[in-house]
């Protein structure tokens, strides 16, 4: 594992979380006039306390390659609006019916089930807005910013995390098998993820090389982040997660735990991170960040 006595990997948490959460704000639309209530339900679910894990690995994946973190973060921001949507949708009573997201009822708990739809199909347009918005992709060059919201829109879609929920709610109830369960996983999260750290070096002028390295990485923790959370809704803490926990178990959903059980999901988790740090061995310290966020993954709690 990464030393963090060498590289303050919390303070650099913080200090990107912060980065974001000023620059969403910044972006984000006032809740007034006839579109106030979907503005107010976009901006209680983006704001709801999250991670802000894809928006961070674009920032590192422009940093590792020698390019600006605060350049990209229009593309960051519009990161976070696309996972929010995602959230949105996945707690509706028609998919997963959860009535928590960190800590907080769900949207449409607050706003009823249509606003809670709306409030996700903004956030996914927004996005597209924030990326394209001339005022805020100032020095970006045209040709690289086109290929990086390709990169997002193909792994938003049915190529990437909407194709891997189809096949996450349909596969509730059948026996598992790793061939769906890797599917499910590599789309649902994986997709997202990976589109977020090569877009980051796409923006920040890396090689091929650089890309092909970090995309390699990129599916490798987006694996490991999804088996992550497969084992913490069986073991995890409701108080600390800020919602309930063993809902796929209730729902039959097909995971690495449920197909090799926990002990072998975890070994497969921790191979996983291991790949994913020895594909940055091309990179200087300019990589710590990345280091450390794999070796999070499976240290985290919620």
């Amino acid at each position: 594992m990464p030393d963090e006595s060498v590289f303050d990997f919390k303070g650099y948490l913080k200090t990107k979380r912060e980065m974001v959460d000023r620059a969403l704000r910044g972006i984000f639309p006032a809740p007034e006039g006839l579109s106030a209530d979907v503005v107010d339900a976009m901006t209680y679910s983006l704001f709801a306390g999250g991670k802000r894990l894809r928006p961070i690995l674009c920032i590192a994946g422009a940093e590792t390659v020698g390019g600006s973190g605060a350049a990209v973060l229009p593309v960051a921001c519009a990161l976070e609006c696309i996972h929010t949507y995602s959230l949105i949708h996945d707690d509706l009573p028609v998919m997963d019916d959860d009535d928590l997201r960190r800590g907080k009822p769900t949207s449409h708990k607050v706003y009823g089930e249509a606003l809670a739809l709306l409030a996700g199909d903004g956030l996914l347009t927004e996005a597209f807005d924030i990326m394209t918005r001339p005022e805020l992709i100032r020095g970006l060059p045209a040709e690289r910013l086109l290929r990086a919201i390709h990169i997002i829109a193909h792994a938003s879609g049915f190529n990437g995390m909407v194709g891997g929920q189809v096949v996450d709610i349909q596969m509730e109830g059948r026996t598992a098998d790793l061939t769906t369960v890797d599917f499910i996983h590599r789309h649902k999260t994986g997709a997202l993820i990976t589109a977020a750290i090569v877009s980051g070096a796409v923006l920040g002028g890396g090689s091929e090389e650089d890309e092909a390295a970090l995309e390699f990485y990129g599916l490798k923790i987006g694996m490991a982040f999804q088996i992550s959370d497969d084992i913490l809704d069986i073991e995890g803490d409701r108080e600390i997660m800020g919602k309930p926990v063993g809902s796929d178990e209730a729902r039959q959903k097909m995971t690495y735990p449920a197909l090799l059980g926990l002990e072998e999901a975890r070994r497969v988790e921790e191979g996983l991170v291991d790949d994913a740090v020895e594909a940055l061995a091309r990179f200087d310290s300019s990589a710590e960040p990345l280091r450390h966020l794999a070796a999070y993954i499976i240290q985290r709690k919620k």
